[in-house]
């Protein structure tokens, strides 16, 4: 399932590190967060409090004071919106000019080319069916 909810980079960013923590505290992922971004912590509570808003994160636990939130929705739910408004901001709707860029730029090794296959072949079966 997916969902029409749109997030910053900067709430995007907020959220893979709760999908890759499970839960975490508005503290913790500012200590995680200011690694790569020099950010205040009322910045990343102010991120999170509009993630709760967007039905994305949940409250999902309270130790004390200490609140520790939860993905509210699977990472794979916001992937097909997000990758079709950068396949349209990025690569004007075109995502043959999307694979020419990403074979130019990135060195993939014998095994990430050979799933490339995999999944085209795959793609161009399931096609291929639909259209019979």
């Amino acid at each position: 399932m997916t969902t029409d909810i749109k997030l910053s980079e900067f709430e995007l960013d907020v959220m893979n590190i709760l999908w890759q923590a499970g839960k975490a505290s508005a503290p913790e992922v500012h200590e995680k967060i200011k690694l790569d971004k020099d950010v205040s912590y009322s910045t990343v509570k102010t991120i999170i409090d509009r993630l709760e808003q967007k039905v994305a994160v949940t409250r999902a636990d309270q130790q004390g004071r200490t609140i520790y939130y939860a993905p509210a929705i699977e990472r794979e739910a916001l992937s097909p919106p997000l990758l079709k408004g950068f396949l349209k901001r990025m690569f004007a709707g075109d995502p043959n000019k999307m694979v020419a860029q990403l074979l130019a730029n990135e060195q993939l090794n014998n095994s990430e080319i050979e799933q490339l296959e995999n999944m085209l072949a795959a793609h161009k079966a399931k096609n291929k069916n639909s259209t019979e």
